[in-house]
């Protein structure tokens, strides 16, 4: 199979998004430190790079965020270069595969929230570059987790609040506020 690299940008200035021809993954992992990295032989060799800061595997694409000081006009050929290299190379992501996480549990409510962040928000932040994540429900506030490109993004927290809140109060009228896990 020919792999094919293509870069798009996320609405974090700091991260970029490469994406291939080929699933990397089901469902997405996170390494936001060269420590926690040291499971996924990709990320590892990611991490080589003195300007990588970050990198989250979803589906087809890894999100990298460089390092300040350093220009995308710069980094993003050899990136593109490496990640293409790497899928060729059929580099792991994860030396143990994970199922998706595609089972809810928890109330109805819970369940129906859990639904909503799946079908409605996942592919729109994976759009960006990013995932999110249902951490837990009480007393009308919605717990989720934002990683990859939407960690330290600047317009999260508008899309946490306008978009994600809105859709979820509108859906489930016990739901009350939406707050992120800070990591």
């Amino acid at each position: 199979m020919n792999i094919n690299v293509y870069t798009e940008g996320t609405p974090n200035p700091a991260t970029m998004k490469f994406i291939v021809n080929k699933l990397l993954i089901n469902g997405s992992v996170d390494y936001a430190t060269k420590e926690a990295a040291e499971k996924s032989p990709f990320a590892k060799e990611l991490y080589k790079f003195s300007f990588v800061n970050g990198v989250f595997f979803a589906s087809n694409f890894v999100t990298v965020t460089k390092t300040e000081g350093s220009e995308w006009n710069d980094i993003e050929p050899i990136l593109k270069e490496f990640v293409k290299g790497a899928v060729e190379a059929e580099l792991k992501v994860q030396e143990i595969e994970q199922a998706a996480d595609v089972e809810f549990e928890g109330t109805e409510t819970e369940i129906k929230i859990q639904q909503i962040l799946n079908d409605y928000v996942r592919p729109a932040v994976e759009q960006d570059g990013g995932a999110i994540s249902y951490r837990s429900f009480d007393e009308g506030v919605v717990t989720v987790e934002l990683r990859g490109s939407c960690s330290g993004c600047p317009s999260s927290t508008v899309t946490l609040k306008a978009g994600i809140e809105n859709l979820l109060k509108r859906m489930v009228p016990e739901v009350t506020e939406v707050v992120s896990e800070a990591l």
